[in-house]
C-alpha cells in the first residue's frame, strides 16, 4: 500500500464511517457517496483510486463484504439476514462476491477458524480485481459515527494490485535494420500469449507503440497507461541464435523486479515465447487455467521459413496502412506455401482482407475472405484469429446475427484483444444495437486501449465512447469524452456530428441543433450522412418545406449511388413528402419502409411498427405494437428524446393508453440508466 499522509488517513477514515451509515442500503453507490463528502464524482474517484487502487463501488463492496464477515462470525444471524444487513437484496449476488472475495461461500464461515489481529483476512488470490483488505479489529454491530471507532490498524493492510501490464515495444540491438520484423514478431507473440491469459490486464500493441521512441520515464508512462507492470525487452540475431532480453518492471516503483536474458537457436524461437510469457505471468502470479495454457503452448507451425514469411507479413498488417494490407497478403500465401495447414497465416490473410474492403461498397475480396476464415478454421477452431476472421466475413456479408458467436468466442479464446472488444462495440453500436453491451465494450477497450501515438485513431477511440455514453444517456460524461477526442484531433467531423445532436440533450433546442449540423454540412457537402439528418431535425420542427428540400437532394445522391442505406428512414422521409403535397411518392417510402420492417432484427420494430399504424390510422393495432415496445431494454436515448417531437406520434401521443405506455418506457430507460453504470462498476468496468 502506499505511504498515506495523515490527511489521506483520516480521509479513508472518514469515508468508512460515511459507507458504514447507509451499508444497509442497496442503492448506496458512488455519487451517493460523492454526495455525502462534498464532492463531485470525478474527484472522489480519483483521490480514491490514488490511495487505494480500487473503484469507489470496489472500495464500496469490500467494505460491505468485511461487516458481513465480522456479523457471520460474531452474530446469529443467517447468510440471507446478513445479505440484507450489508446492502445485497440478492442473496445469491451476495454469496457470489463474499466467495470472489475470500474463497469460500458465507455459508461456511463457521468452517474456517478466524484470523488473528496480526493476520487478518485475506482474500484469494486467483481474483482478477483489485483487492483491498481492511481489517476491521473489534468493530461491534451498533455502528457509531465517531470517526476515532475505527482502528488505525486499517491503514496498515497492503494493497492487492491489480494485474494490469504492458509490453513496450522491444528494441532490436543488431546493426542490422532488416531483422526488426524478427524483434517485433517477439514482441507481438509475447503480447498474444499474455493477452489469452484473463487473470491479466494487458494493454493492447497500439497502446504501447507510442513509446517505442519515447524519453518518458517508467512512471509516467505506468500513469499514463494506469498499468502496474511494464515489459521492456532488447534482442539481436546473431547467426542462427536470437539473445533476448526482458525485463520486468514495477510502474508504481519504477523498480526492476525480475530480469533475465534468453539465448536461443532460431529454431527453437516458439519455445523462447513460450518461455518468456509463462515466466512473466508466474512472476505476478497470474493465473493461468488449463485451456489457456494449451493454446499459449501450441506452436502455429513447425515450418520456420512459413513463420519467417508470416512475420514479414505481420509487420505490414499491424501498421494499419491501406496501401500495405495487399502487400501483407503476399507474405501469408508465401507461408501458406511452405505450410499448408499453417491456421494463424490464413486467418491474418482473410483480416488482411477484411480491412481492405471495409470501406467499400463492392466488397472484391469477400471470396478470399471466406475461402481464408474457412481454412483457418479447418486447421486450428481454437485459435482466437480464426474466430476473429469467420466474423469478419460474416459481418462483410451483413449476416450479423451468423458473426455474433464467432465474436463471443474469439473473446473467450482472446480476453485481452482490443480487435475483439472494438468489433463487438461496433457491432452493439451499429448491427444489432444494444446500449449496454455497446458502453460495456467501449468501456472494456478504453482500458485496454490507452490510445496510439497516431492522435487521429486516439480521436476516434474517445468518439466511441462518448457515442456509447450518449446513447445510454450519460450526457455530461458523453460531453467529457467527446470533448477529449476533438483535443486530439479537433477536425474530427464525427465528434462534431455527434456533439450537434448532445447538444439537444442539454438544450432542448432544436433549431440549435439544425444550425451545428448545418455548420459541419457546409465544411463538407459530400456527407449526405448529415444531409439525411438535417432534413430529420427540419422534420422535427415542422418546417417541412426545410426538410423536403434537404430530402429531396439526399435522396437523389442515394439513387445515384445505388446506395441501399437509411431505409430505416423511409418513414419519416415519406411523411414529410406527403407534408408537401406529393402523397403518391410520399407512399413509396412508407411502403419501402414497412417492408423493411419485415426484416428488422433489432429491438426497435415494434416501434417502427407502431408509427406505422398510427400513419396509417389503425390505433388499436399501433398501440398493441407499441404495447411491445415496452418490453425492450437498452433502447437508445434518441428514442427517449425524439419520439416526442415526432409529427407521426402527434396522432396518437393523446391517446391514455399511449401516454401509460410511453411513461413506463421513460422510466424503464432510466432504470436501466441507473442499473447500467451499477453493473458496469461492478465488474470493474466504469
Amino acid at each position: 500500500m502506499p505511504n498515506l499522509t495523515l490527511q489521506e488517513k483520516e480521509f479513508l477514515e472518514i469515508l468508512i464511517a460515511k459507507i458504514k451509515m447507509h451499508i444497509s442500503e442497496e442503492e448506496f453507490g458512488v455519487s451517493d457517496l460523492a454526495e455525502e463528502m462534498n464532492m463531485s464524482r470525478s474527484n472522489l474517484l480519483r483521490k480514491v483510486k490514488k490511495m487505494t487502487d480500487l473503484s469507489v463501488s470496489q472500495f464500496i463492496n469490500q467494505i460491505r463484504l468485511q461487516q458481513a464477515m465480522e456479523l457471520l462470525r460474531k452474530s446469529s444471524y443467517n447468510v440471507s439476514e446478513v445479505s440484507h444487513q450489508v446492502g445485497f437484496n440478492s442473496p445469491s449476488y451476495f454469496i457470489k462476491c463474499f466467495r470472489e472475495q475470500y474463497g469460500y461461500p458465507p455459508g461456511e464461515v463457521g468452517k474456517h477458524p478466524e484470523p488473528s489481529e496480526d493476520e487478518p483476512e485475506q482474500p484469494v488470490s486467483h481474483t482478477s480485481k483489485r483487492r483491498w483488505v481492511l481489517a476491521f479489529s473489534g468493530i461491534g454491530l451498533v455502528l457509531i459515527l465517531v470517526v476515532s471507532w475505527f482502528s488505525r490498524d486499517l491503514l496498515n493492510v497492503p494493497i492487492y494490485k491489480e494485474k494490469s501490464i504492458v509490453v513496450l515495444p522491444f528494441k532490436n540491438d543488431s546493426a542490422d535494420s532488416t531483422n526488426v520484423y524478427l524483434i517485433n514478431g517477439l514482441m507481438e507473440a509475447t503480447l498474444n500469449n499474455l493477452q489469452k491469459i484473463k487473470d491479466l490486464r494487458v494493454l493492447s500493441r497500439t497502446s504501447a507503440e507510442k513509446y517505442r521512441e519515447s524519453d518518458k520515464s517508467i512512471l509516467e508512462m505506468a500513469e499514463e497507461l494506469n498499468v502496474n507492470y511494464l515489459v521492456e525487452g532488447s534482442g539481436q540475431k546473431i547467426g542462427d541464435n536470437i539473445v533476448l532480453n526482458i525485463q520486468l518492471i514495477d510502474g508504481t516503483k519504477d523498480r526492476h523486479l525480475w530480469s533475465k536474458q534468453y539465448r536461443r537457436e532460431v529454431s527453437d524461437i516458439f519455445a523462447l515465447q513460450q518461455e518468456i510469457s509463462k515466466d512473466i505471468a508466474k512472476e505476478i502470479q497470474a493465473v493461468i487455467t488449463p485451456e489457456e495454457k494449451s493454446r499459449i503452448e501450441k506452436e502455429p507451425t513447425d515450418n520456420l521459413r512459413a513463420y519467417d514469411s508470416f512475420m514479414k507479413g505481420l509487420e505490414l498488417l499491424n501498421q494499419g496502412r491501406e496501401e500495405n494490407l495487399l502487400e501483407s497478403v503476399k507474405y501469408f500465401e508465401e507461408a501458406i506455401q511452405e505450410d499448408g495447414q499453417f491456421a494463424l497465416a490464413y486467418a491474418c490473410a482473410g483480416m488482411a482482407y477484411y480491412y481492405y474492403d471495409m470501406f467499400k461498397a463492392d466488397k472484391e475480396h469477400l471470396d478470399q475472405l471466406g475461402t481464408y476464415a474457412d481454412k483457418a478454421m479447418l486447421y486450428d477452431p481454437s485459435l482466437g484469429e480464426s474466430m476473429i476472421a469467420k466474423a469478419m466475413y460474416y459481418l462483410a456479408k451483413k449476416e450479423y446475427t451468423e458473426a455474433l458467436p464467432f465474436l463471443e468466442k474469439g473473446l473467450e479464446f482472446r480476453p485481452n484483444s482490443s480487435l475483439v472488444i472494438g468489433l463487438l462495440a461496433d457491432f452493439y453500436a451499429n448491427n444489432l444495437p444494444d446500449t449496454e453491451k455497446y458502453l460495456e465494450y467501449a468501456l472494456m477497450g478504453m482500458q485496454l486501449d490507452a490510445g496510439s501515438s497516431d492522435s487521429v485513431a486516439t480521436s476516434y477511440f474517445y468518439l466511441r465512447v462518448g457515442n456509447a455514453l450518449i446513447q445510454t444517456g450519460f450526457v455530461d460524461e458523453s460531453l467529457e469524452y467527446l470533448d477529449k477526442s476533438l483535443e486530439y484531433f479537433s477536425g474530427n467531423a464525427y465528434t462534431h456530428y455527434v456533439k450537434a445532436f448532445v447538444s439537444y440533450a442539454i438544450d432542448n433546442d432544436l433549431e440549435h441543433t439544425r444550425e451545428l449540423l448545418q455548420i459541419e454540412y457546409d465544411k463538407d457537402s459530400s456527407r449526405f450522412d448529415i444531409l439525411q439528418d438535417l432534413g430529420k431535425v427540419s422534420y422535427y420542427l415542422r418546417d417541412y418545406d426545410a426538410a423536403y428540400k434537404y430530402y429531396s437532394q439526399f435522396n437523389q445522391i442515394r439513387d445515384e449511388l445505388q446506395l441501399n442505406v437509411y431505409v430505416h428512414e423511409n418513414m419519416i422521409i415519406g411523411e414529410t413528402y406527403e407534408k408537401v403535397g406529393k402523397p403518391e411518392k410520399g407512399k413509396q417510402f412508407i411502403e419501402s419502409y414497412r417492408a423493411y420492417l419485415e426484416q428488422d432484427q433489432t429491438a426497435y420494430k415494434n416501434l417502427g411498427l407502431t408509427m406505422y399504424y398510427a400513419h396509417e390510422g389503425d390505433f388499436d393495432k399501433a398501440l398493441s405494437y407499441f404495447k411491445e415496445f415496452e418490453k425492450e431494454d437498452h433502447i437508445q436515448y434518441w428514442v427517449i428524446l425524439f419520439l416526442p417531437q415526432d409529427p407521426l406520434a402527434d396522432k396518437i401521443i393523446h391517446e391514455p393508453e399511449f401516454q401509460k405506455i410511453w411513461k413506463v418506457v421513460e422510466r424503464k430507460f432510466w432504470e436501466n440508466n441507473a442499473e447500467i453504470r451499477s453493473r458496469l462498476e461492478e465488474k470493474g468496468i466504469w
